[in-house]
């Protein structure tokens, strides 16, 4: 056997043991998974007309204001909370869902098996505080590896979507969007950004399509948030084309309408003057709408406060709810009174009235 034949096959020998190695540390999710369901048979069901409360937050793993980690800035040192902080924010994500008692709760960002967070089950921990208004709910992880080997990481990660219900969840599924652009290696340890789908039953026979997402997080300009939202708009098309009454809240991580102008120079890398947003305010609407979050009283609207020492407050608006015209907008807001040193976003609040039967 020559030289060149022996290195040549022990660069394949090694290639494969890589992919091998990958192939075991990494997650690979289906493009569409049904879920299992918690839910008590006693909860009950929605009805045609009623009024609906829905929160959504994206409650930053617990970790609190009291650090600038490494992916949030580049001179960012911190790599996880301690354990106190991340109790006291866990008291007090509890303390303002139990004073809301929204009926419909939609968190991002709740880690499972993450080394960064002590390998906490973050949901099992919230669920043992509220258990007594949402007796149903349904998780998905949004990322997942047993392994990143990024330095700051060099461990497990398990991010969750998590929707709590104090209704009846009938069914619900999975649905995954485009990965972040990325070599091939690279992408298998990265988010992969989904859709968690929840159907609520109605009591005459129909029924409702609650959506929970969050976006990705990107450095600078990317096409992949644009190709999310143009995979979460079909969805949305679908049930409007159907007759579905639905919504959807989470962390979108693009700014409205007139806030990239806003922003001082340095902290628009990450967005675009034409947001993405626009495939679905164009055709939906929107809480904030363009108008609150642009507006004389735009400060109302903003939930998110990066973590940044140079920033005493909030800047910009990244989270959101839209819904089909055929739910009636009643009242909303963002609670920034009292959440500001809880997690790097803040709750987006509203209530809504359902269709009547037809």
């Amino acid at each position: 056997m020559t030289r060149l034949l022996r290195y040549t096959l022990g660069l394949l020998a090694l290639i494969a043991l890589c992919t091998l190695v990958i192939h075991s540390l990494t997650w690979r999710p289906e493009a569409r998974e049904v879920l299992p369901v918690s839910c008590s048979p006693q909860a009950p069901t929605l009805a045609p007309g009623q009024a609906l409360k829905v929160m959504t937050w994206n409650v930053q793993y617990l970790a609190g204001k009291r650090y600038v980690f490494w992916n949030d800035l580049p001179a960012g040192t911190d790599e996880s909370p301690t354990p106190d902080d991340m109790a006291f924010s866990l008291d007090e994500v509890a303390r303002v869902i139990r004073d809301e008692q929204p009926d419909v709760v939609l968190l991002q960002e709740l880690d499972d098996g993450a080394k960064a967070s002590d390998y906490q089950d973050q949901l099992k921990l919230l669920q043992e505080r509220v258990a007594d208004l949402y007796p149903c709910s349904v998780s998905a992880y949004d990322w997942k590896a047993d392994f990143v080997p990024d330095p700051h990481i060099f461990g497990s990660v398990g991010r969750q979507l998590a929707t709590l219900s104090r209704v009846q969840i009938e069914h619900a599924q999975r649905l995954q969007l485009p990965v972040t652009s990325g070599n091939l290696i690279s992408r298998q340890f990265q988010p992969k950004n989904a859709l968690l789908v929840a159907y609520l039953p109605v009591n005459d026979g129909g029924q409702m399509a609650v959506l929970n997402t969050h976006l990705d997080r990107v450095t600078q300009a990317d096409p992949s948030l644009q190709a999310q939202i143009g995979a979460v708009a079909k969805v949305l098309d679908k049930f409007e084309s159907h007759g579905t009454p639905w919504l959807i809240g989470g962390d979108f991580n693009l700014l409205p309408l007139g806030q990239y102008q806003r922003l001082p120079t340095e902290q628009r890398t990450p967005y675009s003057p034409d947001s993405a947003l626009h495939v679905l305010w164009d055709k939906y609407p929107m809480i904030p709408t363009n108008d609150e979050a642009s507006g004389i009283d735009r400060a109302h609207w903003l939930t998110h406060y990066p973590n940044d020492t140079g920033l005493n407050g909030p800047d910009r608006t990244v989270d959101y709810l839209f819904y089909s015209p055929k739910i009636k907008r009643v009242e909303a807001r963002v609670r920034q009174d009292d959440t500001l040193r809880i997690s790097d976003h803040l709750p987006v609040i509203a209530r809504f009235l359902l269709p009547a039967s037809p």
